[in-house]
């Protein structure tokens, strides 16, 4: 039997999960109203274009999203370097912080940060769901950077020690960037994980995406077409997102051949 060649099996797959819709779109007793969707999206009044809530939703999200990105990215780093230090206070911190994170739900963390810590340090409920979502997302970060450093030969380090680098010198120059090399689709995975995970943010009353479609839901009965919009903009998100990192694996040759 001939092989199926490396990119059709993608347009296979989609082919048929777009026809698996059309039919269950078609076979399915109700009454779609799509064009009720439009205003909640935005409106051109007077040559102004106009965010409707959905899209002010999306906005919030994207800025939860990737505030905690860069945030979790930075604890994460810290972290895995706290773990690879020889102080074992740090060590035994940074462990505390991983471990503590990783066995307990997101959701739990986002009610902790904003009914218990929030009122304490005085903070918004916006920053307190880009910190809980930063701190979260950072643990398994930092355990993805720290496989990547540790999977650094030891050649690299004496080579970088040679040369008289410093020990800073030598993550920034030497280590660092191969860790990335090694880490990125693994990081790429994460960042997508924490755009899906920010729709968690709506139990504290953040006007994020998932919110406003709840919102919209309660006001209209249009489930279907609310959510599948809502779903829809996740999915640009996400993707827009792995087609950056696919881009910049391919520009800069992060990834080894």
């Amino acid at each position: 039997m001939k092989r199926v060649k490396k990119g059709v099996k993608p347009f296979l797959f989609i082919f048929a999960m777009a026809l698996i819709l059309i039919i269950g779109y078609r076979n399915l007793e109700y009454n779609w109203q799509w064009y009720r969707v439009k205003p909640y999206l935005f409106v051109v009044e007077n040559g102004l274009f106009i965010k409707g809530a959905l899209l002010e939703g999306l906005w919030v999200t994207l800025k939860i999203s990737f505030l905690g990105l860069f945030l979790s990215l930075f604890l994460g780093l810290l972290s895995a370097l706290a773990r690879l230090s020889t102080s074992p206070v740090l060590r035994l911190m940074a462990w505390i912080y991983v471990e503590t994170i990783r066995n307990t739900p997101l959701l739990t963390q986002i009610f902790i940060m904003y009914f218990v810590i929030s009122p304490v340090l005085d903070i918004s409920a916006f920053l307190s769901a880009v910190v809980a979502l930063s701190l979260f997302e950072g643990a398994y970060s930092s355990e993805i950077i720290r496989s990547g450093v540790v999977n650094i030969p030891k050649g690299q380090y004496e080579a970088a020690q040679s040369l008289g680098l410093s020990v800073f010198a030598t993550y920034i120059k030497v280590i660092l960037p191969q860790m990335l090399r090694q880490t990125l689709p693994m990081l790429a995975g994460q960042s997508v994980s924490l755009i899906k995970d920010s729709s968690l943010v709506s139990t504290i009353a953040i006007a994020d995406l998932t919110l406003q479609g709840q919102k919209i839901v309660s006001e209209t009965f249009l489930s279907f077409e609310i959510w599948f919009t809502v779903a829809f903009c996740y999915l640009v998100i996400t993707a827009g997102l792995s087609f950056i990192i696919r881009w910049l694996e391919n520009r800069y040759k992060f990834i080894n051949p």
